[in-house]
């Protein structure tokens, strides 16, 4: 039953993520945070921040690691396998026709009104993610601010956006950071 129940939903994930990995964060935090009970929203943000540490697609994966920690191996290859099934046939697909109707106005009117959508999607999760590390779940209120979670954040938002760093390099530094931090204040 548990395998059915990791198929469906890493299908689903793999069906709807429209517009890559950060795309496919509400719907992953959906199924597993939400639907099933797999992960809490804590365990779901240290999932997103390995599945981005980790070579591959944030979905693949997060696909895995949930697969493993619900049903092991097994687990791991049923769910990697419904992520991963959808985008094998609907590109496979997609590629024919657009290389048969590429030039067509039809076409970049669909393309161009999607891409406000995906945008809405990545925000959505990126707020959702921001929230739990400037307030640790908590509720928004000033009492409630992690200063180390939005310090780092506000540091690496800079750092990246200003100077175009290596986004590992800033990952690196600020988790480095966040750790000594943490063990001298917390």
């Amino acid at each position: 039953m548990i395998y059915w129940q990791l198929l469906w939903s890493f299908l689903q994930v793999g069906l709807f993520s429209i517009g890559g990995g950060y795309a496919a964060m509400p719907l992953i935090q959906s199924q597993v945070v939400t639907q099933h009970a797999w992960l809490t929203m804590r365990e779901f943000t240290d999932l997103i921040t390995i599945a981005e540490m980790t070579p591959g697609p944030i979905a693949v994966n997060s696909a895995t690691f949930v697969g493993v920690r619900i049903a092991g191996p097994v687990g791991a290859i049923v769910a990697t396998m419904g992520c991963i099934f959808p985008s094998l046939v609907i590109v496979s697909v997609l590629a024919v026709l657009y290389r048969r109707y590429k030039g067509l106005p039809l076409l970049d009117s669909v393309l161009g009104c999607l891409r406000p959508v995906v945008v809405a999607l990545i925000l959505s999760a990126g707020l959702s993610i921001l929230k739990l590390v400037a307030f640790g779940g908590a509720e928004i209120a000033f009492a409630n601010i992690d200063w180390i979670g939005a310090a780092l954040f506000a540091a690496a938002f800079f750092v990246l956006r200003r100077y175009k760093a290596n986004p590992i390099l800033v990952m690196s530094l600020c988790g480095a950071a966040g750790l000594g931090l943490y063990l001298l204040l917390g």
